[in-house]
């Protein structure tokens, strides 16, 4: 008879616990936290900038002059565009935030996953970004104008194409295998590459010294080059998350964004591992503005 109350005070400890969690995460930003494949969710970026996401992707298609969010050629999804899904919605983010309506005031990067013909696709998003470039970060004769919102090209990228521009609303996002390969400091914030290509270890057991070496270095070098790093189709498994933090991997990326958020605050890992914001460590020639 005496174990039911502890039982119930148990019950409510748990209860509070994790409805503290989730208050906690609303009203804090998770600078780890990567929204891969965002627009799956049920309310794209409403549901990652709720849960403290900084940064998301969206897939984008060209079909006809549309550039439609999804990861194969759309067909009937002509209306899931990447100006009514992302760039209106941020403008209006950044708006409450400037007058003081919003509780989230980091900046906003938006990784851009292109999925058709890199250039049509590219020149197509560029004629889009115009309209926006008031809340868009932006490379300026040879500045880093860091604005709101950061723009990052993935996927099929017009590579040479951006770095020749001298004036740009993107920036790259380039392969974390070939840091430093022709591409400056200034035109890529962050290296990424497949988790497979990098690790094989599951999370089953400890990750073995030679992995850990690896990754390490990887990092390291990436650093080294001023950019934050992400390992995408990672396995989303805490122990894993663990130890990409400990490695001082930059981004964790998921599809789960309750399950990273109650991690990253749970464990107090997120302010803890970031080691230099974004506005001070990228970017060597800022202008914030």
């Amino acid at each position: 008879m005496k174990s039911k109350p502890t039982i119930r005070t148990g019950i409510f400890f748990l209860f509070f616990l994790f409805a503290g969690l989730s208050v906690i995460a609303q009203n804090m930003q998770l600078p780890n936290a990567f929204a891969h494949n965002d627009y799956r969710h049920k309310r794209p970026l409403h549901d990652a900038l709720e849960n403290g996401f900084t940064y998301v992707e969206a897939d984008i298609y060209l079909r006809g002059n549309k550039l439609i969010v999804t990861h194969i050629l759309p067909i009937l999804k002509s209306n899931r565009t990447l100006e009514e899904l992302y760039l209106k919605p941020l403008l209006e983010y950044v708006s409450k935030n400037k007058n003081g309506n919003a509780g989230n005031q980091s900046p906003i990067t938006l990784v851009i996953d292109i999925k058709s013909d890199a250039q049509k696709t590219f020149a197509a998003l560029l004629l889009l970004l115009e309209k926006y470039k008031t809340i868009l970060s932006a490379y300026e004769n040879g500045r880093v104008m860091l604005r709101e919102v950061t723009v990052v090209i993935t996927g099929n990228k017009p590579i040479e194409l951006i770095k020749e521009k001298t004036n740009r609303l993107v920036f790259l996002d380039q392969d974390l295998r070939h840091v430093g390969m022709g591409i400056t400091a200034n035109t890529s914030p962050i290296a990424s590459c497949k988790y497979s290509n990098i690790l094989k270890w599951k999370g089953r057991g400890p990750i073995s010294p030679v992995e850990k070496k690896r990754l390490c270095d990887f990092v390291n070098k990436a650093h080294q080059n001023g950019c934050k790093v992400r390992l995408w189709a990672s396995p989303e498994k805490a122990v894993v998350w663990d130890e990409l933090l400990r490695c001082n991997v930059d981004l964790i990326n998921t599809n789960k964004l309750v399950k990273l958020r109650d991690f990253l605050v749970s464990e107090n890992l997120s302010m803890a591992n970031t080691e230099v914001p974004l506005r001070e460590n990228k970017f060597p020639d800022i202008v914030s503005k």
